[in-house]
């Protein structure tokens, strides 16, 4: 498939009432059609991985082209400028989401930018860099211990950020590091703990909020 045939296929897709109701949940509206994800990857089936055809999606600035960008996207062939660019476009929250947890978790250069961009400023950068932590955590099932341990004391630093769309995704990276396994688990509680201690309501909210899940029944079965 061309990218001009799926970007007719999309708009023709356009649904304004949707665009509205995924702005109550805080996504931008801007160049936005109102497609679902399910269309978006069954679009994605028909069209194949294509490295090309990616970046002519993301280069429309299209909402939902650019979460298929990522879908159709092969990960080898994704540079770390090519990350270095996109995550600069980043301007709502799920296309952040999305991308980090359909591609950029599965490049070579994954750990590294999640660990740098957890130290920028940028409110959707930021964002990128603990959701990766978390997709990472999900996702890299051969990483050790040792890799997302590093994470722990980012997740720290950035627990005392006020944005709602980076505390989220620091108690959401804090999250799934501890429910990756026993060890790691007890060593996020000591994180959360850590941050509990922390004079800032941020931290005090992904603090409890992490506890809540690691310190529950099943994960207290794991150790």
């Amino acid at each position: 498939m061309q990218a001009k045939e799926i970007l007719k296929q999309l708009k023709s897709l356009r649904n304004p009432r949707n665009v509205a109701g995924m702005a109550r949940f805080g996504i931008n509206p801007r160049n936005t059609l109102g497609v679902s994800i399910p269309t978006l990857r069954r679009i994605a089936r028909q069209a194949g991985k294509d490295h090309r055809l990616a970046q002519e999606l993301w280069a429309s600035g299209i909402h939902e082209a650019r979460i298929l960008a990522a879908i159709v996207d092969v990960p080898e062939q994704v540079t770390e400028a090519q990350m270095e660019r996109w995550v600069k476009d980043f301007d709502s929250w799920d296309v952040c989401d999305q991308v980090c947890s359909n591609l950029f978790d599965k490049t070579a250069y994954a750990h590294r930018k999640a660990a740098q961009w957890s130290r920028r400023d940028d409110e959707f950068v930021k964002r990128a860099g603990f959701v990766l932590m978390a997709a990472l955590a999900v996702h890299d099932k051969s990483a050790p211990d040792a890799a997302f341990s590093k994470f722990l004391p980012l997740i720290t630093r950035g627990a005392t950020d006020e944005r709602n769309f980076v505390k989220k995704a620091v108690n959401w990276a804090l999250r799934q590091i501890g429910k990756r396994n026993a060890a790691l688990n007890r060593a996020a509680i000591a994180t959360a703990r850590e941050i509990q201690r922390i004079d800032s309501k941020s931290a005090r909210w992904v603090a409890a909020d992490a506890l809540r899940e690691l310190q529950g029944r099943r994960m207290k079965d794991a150790g």
